[in-house]
């Protein structure tokens, strides 16, 4: 074997390895000709798990599903050209969501690029200002070892700490792309060097932000804690011990993951979605202070309820990268670690000095009349209804469940129409960027990830737009059940301005496709069942929770008839806070 061969296994086995001895142990590669080099590499190392992807866009969305189950970065390889583009949704998601990915682009070598060559584009920063970091490597050199190795545990850090989120390695390579599988087999049984240790910690807030915090909570009776989406449980809990020790209410985004488990408690409030869009009850019961953790929560009520009262001092804590404030309405950001600030606060709030106040016993007042009226609307329907998938969903699931949940209108109806509850739900959707792009695959990459059962709930247009997603599940032998929404089109149109454009709006937004979804679930060996029924519904779901295998459950629902079923809910919930004095 030449020496120009020795280099390339040498450089490439530095690169995977340092992956694995980093943490990244799953690796998910897409086919192609350039990045051969890495793709051998990483199915010859024994601590490698490699999930072969055969579409980009896709790839990397599963990906970004498997670093979530994971909660550790996940690298991506794939060749040259337009193949790099594919991954850029992805990343952008990543980006928002602060989801640790490594992404390895191969490219062709220096001398080849803006000249002409095939399947040749410009990769470098083709990702632009949506990775935390990016090196355009050079091509293997003997003397750049240990530039690499610590290259690509930068890249790894970078991707996995306190900012956590996408990097980027473009890496060139020359023909021969083949590396020696013997020299791979022996360079790692040497046990080379070990990449650098890298160290990052959290941001927390120091002892005089929690005193002049603790002041501020302890000297306010009408405040609110607002809990946005986030993926870690920890927040959950010590928000909510939070909220308990300062007797506040906590409105608690499903996202957030405050929503349901064990530390629910009469002050987690689920309905605001629900009575902050009656007027009254808005304008009459105004904070005085509000404290905003984790990312900007779904319910669109609750800014025009925050905008109605300025006067009410808003209060941001964010432990992670870039900005998320897009109200503008809050007075101070504290850029520290959440959990860490929610138990030093809770263990410094004089509790006994209003348990539950008059002003908490107004919002539990409020979501004890809401969560009535709904369940009251959605039992008077004896059909199968969008509002009642959720409802369902609550009462059927199983505890350690995972729940995604795809955008525009089931992210929606999950804020509105899930209750607050006991049983513990793992709860996530991709609200970084909210697109309906890569929602499949990230659904399978949680199920690839081991969380548990997963009960993936989307639109027709959501999953049509990542219909080659369900490879991976025929692929890897992945057990998920994908509940179906399927309305003919883009249900959310419906309840917007555009729907007055009636000349216009079903080819323009309604977007009716007439596609059948059940030669697609059997293309991909994916059970298919039709619930038309809540018995059906209720039995289709729990065999795919308990069975293996990809499940399809589809619900068809009219369009019309959900904005109805949606609008007739709304006065009931108002009603209802009259009836109880609130509004």
């Amino acid at each position: 074997m030449s020496q120009t061969d020795y280099l390339l296994t040498d450089w490439v086995v530095t690169i995977i390895d340092g992956l694995v001895r980093g943490g990244a142990t799953d690796i998910v590669v897409c086919p192609g000709s350039r990045s051969t080099p890495l793709a051998l590499a990483a199915a010859r190392h024994p601590g490698a798990h490699v999930w072969m992807q055969y579409d980009e866009r896709s790839a990397g969305f599963f990906a970004l599903g498997l670093a979530r189950a994971r909660a550790a970065p996940v690298a991506l390889i794939c060749t040259s050209g337009t193949a790099a583009a594919n991954f850029l949704p992805a990343v952008v998601e990543a980006n928002l969501s602060r989801i640790p990915l490594l992404v390895l682009t191969a490219d062709r070598p220096h001398e080849l690029r803006d000249n002409g060559a095939p399947q040749t584009i410009d990769q470098v920063g083709i990702y632009g200002h949506n990775t935390r970091w990016f090196s355009d490597l050079p091509e293997p050199t003997e003397s750049l070892l240990p530039y690499l190795r610590s290259t690509v545990a930068r890249a790894l850090a970078v991707a996995a700490g306190p900012s956590a989120g996408p990097t980027h390695l473009n890496c060139p390579f020359r023909e021969p792309l083949v590396p020696d599988r013997g020299r791979i087999e022996s360079i790692l049984a040497a046990q080379g060097p070990p990449p650098p240790h890298i160290t990052t910690s959290r941001r927390t807030a120091g002892a005089q932000i929690i005193t002049h915090l603790t002041n501020e909570l302890n000297s306010t009776e009408r405040g609110l804690i607002i809990c946005g989406p986030h993926d870690g449980p920890a927040l959950a809990q010590s928000a909510t011990r939070l909220a308990q020790a300062i007797g506040w209410p906590l409105l608690a985004d499903p996202l957030s993951q405050a929503r349901r488990g064990p530390h629910v408690g009469d002050l987690t409030i689920g309905a605001y979605d629900a009575f902050l869009r009656d007027e009254r009850f808005a304008a009459r019961h105004a904070p005085d202070l509000v404290l905003r953790l984790g990312a900007m929560p779904t319910a669109k009520p609750l800014l025009p309820y925050l905008t109605r009262h300025p006067s009410a001092r808003q209060i941001v804590v964010d432990g992670g990268a870039g900005w998320r404030e897009p109200t503008s309405l809050a007075a101070e950001h504290i850029f520290a670690d959440e959990v860490y600030l929610c138990d030093r606060l809770a263990g410094q709030i004089r509790a006994s000095d209003r348990p539950h106040g008059a002003w908490a016993e107004v919002w539990i007042a409020a979501e004890r009349a809401a969560q009535t009226a709904i369940a009251a609307q959605l039992q008077a329907r004896d059909d199968i209804s969008e509002p009642g998938v959720f409802a369902e969903l609550a009462r059927i699931l199983p505890a350690g469940a995972t729940l995604f949940v795809a955008n525009s209108m089931p992210v929606r109806d999950l804020d509105t129409f899930l209750p607050p509850g006991p049983s513990p739900l793992r709860i996530l959707g991709n609200r970084g960027a909210n697109g309906i792009d890569g929602l499949t695959s990230t659904a399978l990459g949680l199920a690839a990830g081991g969380l548990g059962p997963v009960v993936f709930v989307t639109g027709d247009l959501s999953l049509y737009h990542d219909s080659n997603g369900l490879l991976a599940a025929k692929l890897h032998g992945l057990d998920a059940t994908i509940v179906l929404i399927n309305n003919d089109g883009g249900g959310i149109f419906s309840f917007l301005p555009q729907a007055s454009e009636t000349d216009q709006f079903e080819t323009l937004f309604g977007t009716p496709h007439g596609l059948d979804f059940a030669p697609l679930a059997a293309f991909y060996g994916a059970h298919h069942t039709h619930a038309e029924d809540w018995p059906a519904f209720r039995a289709a779901v729990g065999a795919g929770v308990t069975g293996r295998g990809l499940h399809i459950v589809e619900v068809r629902t009219d369009r019309a008839r959900n904005v109805a079923d949606h609008r007739a809910i709304w006065p009931a919930v108002a009603e209802a806070l009259r009836d109880a004095g609130l509004a």
